[in-house]
């Protein structure tokens, strides 16, 4: 294996040179520059990304926890993730906690471990903060922790926008579909604020719970099977994301219910699939890309030792198409 010793006596330089290029240390001749990258890149010799950290004091390496990256919301997340991290000249570390909360913690100690810069936690499980010795810049998605900045969409104004559009198009009985309110995470905000605007109308709203660790769509589809037939007499529904509109939907034209006449749907996320779907899905716009960009923004600052956000909350679009 190729080591500084042999890129030192190619280029003609000492080991203590070869390091100083690699680490950007000290004043060096753009020529020695030059010709230590030149022969670093005949002996194909790459610099040890932790021992590089370890001198510089910084990784270059954001850590990235997500519940599961097979939902298409946290797949286009973390997509906008990393390309505003390399934009700033950073690498993400992907850890996929598939809701366990002992691997949320093992991947947080481990992200410590390989001394990553900062992270990003987007925790959908209980107690995630017990346990955990948070003593570098993280910031969470969609989730309060005491003493850590987060980030979030406007879910207060989605709930009123998804209630005041429902009960305008003539909605009377209304149910939320939606992930377990047993977590304390803000989007749970949507179904409060939504069942407070429709009380306000005189209308009272169902609610039908997904599991704790789900973000399973057959369990979003025996959930709406659960309310037609039940024969609940529904003709409202506002769905926590829009793969639960769809389930929704596919299970109303099942049941032979029309949408949107006998039945209107109001998705959450603006996934590609709501204008894909038929019909196109009425839904909540959560500016994804924006999101990621702030997130890292502000993680960046925090990493820097600079002033940042401790609240940052995002507006949503009500994005109105076929099935309302």
């Amino acid at each position: 294996m190729t080591t500084q010793k042999d890129v030192a006596e190619k280029a003609g330089v000492t080991v203590t040179t070869v390091s100083r290029v690699i680490n950007d240390r000290g004043y060096i001749a753009e020529e020695t520059k030059n010709k230590v990258f030149q022969v670093m890149e005949e002996l194909n010799y790459r610099p040890n990304a932790v021992a590089r950290s370890l001198t510089k004091q910084k990784s270059n390496v954001l850590g990235v926890i997500l519940p599961t990256v097979n939902h298409p919301f946290f797949s286009s997340l973390l997509s906008y993730l990393e390309e505003f991290a390399y934009q700033q000249d950073y690498k993400i570390m992907l850890c996929n906690s598939r809701l366990e909360a002992e691997k949320e913690k093992d991947y947080f100690n481990m992200l410590r471990a390989q001394q990553v810069d900062g992270i990003f936690l987007a925790s959908h499980t209980l107690d995630i903060a017990s346990e955990m010795k948070i003593d570098l810049p993280v910031i969470t998605f969609d989730r309060k922790i005491e003493g850590l900045p987060y980030i979030c969409a406007d879910n207060k104004k989605g709930g009123r926008l998804a209630a005041e559009h429902l009960l305008a198009r003539g909605a009377k009985r209304l149910a939320y579909i939606g992930g377990s309110l047993e977590l304390d995470l803000l989007s749970n905000q949507r179904y409060q604020i939504f069942k407070e605007k429709a009380a306000a109308a005189g209308v009272r709203v169902q609610n039908y719970q997904c599991q704790l660790d789900s973000f399973d769509r057959r369990e979003y589809q025996q959930l709406a099977a659960q309310i037609f037939s039940e024969k609940k007499e529904v003709d409202g529904i506002f769905a926590g994301s829009d793969l639960i509109a769809a389930a929704v939907i596919k299970e109303a034209q099942k049941n032979r219910i029309r949408v949107p006449e006998d039945l209107k749907v109001l998705g959450y996320d603006d996934l590609e699939l709501a204008c894909l779907y038929n019909p196109e899905i009425t839904t909540i716009r959560q500016p994804t890309a924006e999101i990621a960009r702030e997130a890292v923004e502000q993680l960046l600052k925090a990493v820097n030792g600079e002033e940042h956000q401790q609240k940052n909350i995002l507006d949503v679009e009500l994005i109105v198409r076929e099935s309302t």
